[in-house]
């Protein structure tokens, strides 16, 4: 059989099913294969230590323990009976899950959430690799092996099973302080897309730019990034003709390329995932649509900025880089403008020849979330709206129609009768296959539209130019 990866009602408690090789001589299995594993989505934990457990009698019972560390538990002989309990503060406190491990099972068990086993067999030998070093001062969140709330089914009684005095002194669930969660951090939270992870991820950290200036990269480096599993990179310099100034492009180099670099450095040196979000200005256009694994060809200063960074943060081990193109949340954006004119009676001439699909601001905070929730391999994704592709022509006169106007309102226009300082992509459609793969499916851009025109957009509400904008 093919490896395979079930996830279970505690979130981030994962199930992987492994071939056994056998023959005369005995058994061989694969107890922790990186490529193969995290392909399937088990998070690339960087495991630093290897423990192994000998549990002498049938009926040895340990836990239930919330480690501060992430695990991945196999049983190199015998067999075990496993019962996780989720001891992290939230929704799923309490949330119980059982199984058996043998050969060809292994269990990924994440920071916080209660391990424990029951030997099925005399001499059986429980191992797993941990993601930071045990220390025998450590004191663990801990919970009863017979608490009534959990009520696991123990196959053998308790009271026929061998338990350390330790392990009896346990408290009930009442009596357990939650496992503190690490809170996300969210950096550039006040754009558009940080605000939308803002709405979606309310205990997150998320400072000011009055509280953190991220051109600064001594305050970057003073971050204290270990505390967090998860980092959010939301900040850009997204002008992309400001870009092509002095000033400008110092700017877009240092947000866009040095910060990336400096966070994807700590990621690998402190094991959290960073999540970092691109552009389709990191390609030249030619392409109808682009994929995940074309090669970078940027054409403004912008674009060559984003194009470091995304080289950057595919250097850190546990990373989501998700593309995208024509943002569109709060705050002034074409959308708006578009939907402000068509009520003033404006007729707009707006660019006809650049191709692509808008996204919702909304929509990138989802597919975020949901890679993250769903352990999705690691690596590039790109997000935009479904559908097929309009121009940016085509955007405005859909708006114009939601807005109750004529599309002819419109004039199209040519990229160069606009005559923007910095070189756009004609084609910035982008495949979404990849992120269809992991369950998550993009609404159409139109349907996007007609919502997010539909959601209380007031006249005069926006004040941007008529014009496109970078990520």
């Amino acid at each position: 059989m093919a490896m395979q990866l079930e996830h279970t009602e505690v979130p981030g408690l994962l199930v992987l099913r492994m071939p056994v090789h056998r023959d005369t001589r005995g058994w061989f299995q694969e107890a922790w294969q990186r490529e193969k594993m995290t392909a399937l989505g088990l998070p690339d934990f960087g495991p630093v230590q290897h423990n192994v457990s000998h549990n002498a009698v049938r009926g040895s019972t340990r836990g239930i323990h919330a480690e501060p560390w992430d695990k991945l538990v196999t049983v190199v002989h015998g067999a075990v009976f496993g019962a996780w309990v989720d001891l992290r503060e939230g929704e799923t406190f309490g949330a119980t899950f059982t199984t058996e491990i043998a050969p060809g099972t292994a269990v990924f068990v994440p920071r916080g959430v209660g391990n424990s086993y029951q030997a099925l067999t005399d001499g059986a030998v429980y191992s797993y690799l941990v993601n930071a070093h045990w220390r025998p001062d450590l004191t663990y969140t801990a919970l009863a092996l017979d608490d009534p709330t959990a009520a696991i089914d123990w196959p053998i009684p308790l009271s026929q099973a061998e338990i350390s005095p330790k392990d009896q002194a346990n408290p009930t669930l009442e009596g357990v302080t939650p496992f503190a969660r690490r809170r996300p951090l969210i950096l550039g939270g006040s754009g558009q897309i940080g605000s939308a992870l803002r709405a979606l991820l309310p205990d997150a950290l998320a400072p000011t730019r009055a509280e953190l200036d991220l051109t600064d990269r001594a305050a970057v480096a003073a971050l204290a990034l270990g505390e967090h599993d998860l980092v959010i990179n939301a900040a850009a310099m997204t002008a992309v003709d400001a870009a092509e100034s002095d000033e400008g492009r110092r700017l877009a180099w240092r947000l866009n390329a040095e910060l990336p670099t400096q966070l994807a450095r700590r990621a690998a040196s402190e094991r959290f995932t960073l999540v970092h979000y691109s552009t389709d200005y990191v390609f030249d256009g030619q392409t109808e649509v682009h994929d995940e694994d074309e090669a970078l060809a940027p054409l403004s200063v912008y674009g060559q900025s984003k194009a470091a960074g995304d080289l950057a943060v595919t250097l850190a081990p546990r990373h989501y880089l998700l593309r995208t193109a024509w943002v569109v949340g709060d705050g002034a954006n074409f959308v708006r403008t578009m939907a402000r004119l068509a009520d003033e009676g404006g007729t707009p001439a707006v660019v006809d020849d650049q191709h692509g699909r808008i996204s919702l601001a909304s929509e990138i905070a989802a597919a975020t979330l949901h890679l993250v929730e769903r352990s999705a391999s690691f690596g590039t994704y790109n997000v935009t709206q479904a559908g097929e592709p309009l121009t940016w022509a085509g955007v405005a006169r859909e708006v114009f129609a939601l807005r109750g106007r004529s599309r002819e309102g419109v004039t199209g226009i040519s990229t160069q009768e606009y005559g923007a300082p910095a070189p756009r992509p004609r084609h910035s459609t982008l495949s979404l296959d990849r992120l269809r793969q992991t369950g998550f499916q993009p609404v159409d851009q139109v349907e996007a539209l007609r919502r997010y025109v539909a959601s209380g957009l007031a006249p005069g509400d926006a004040h941007a130019p008529a014009t496109d904008s970078g990520v």
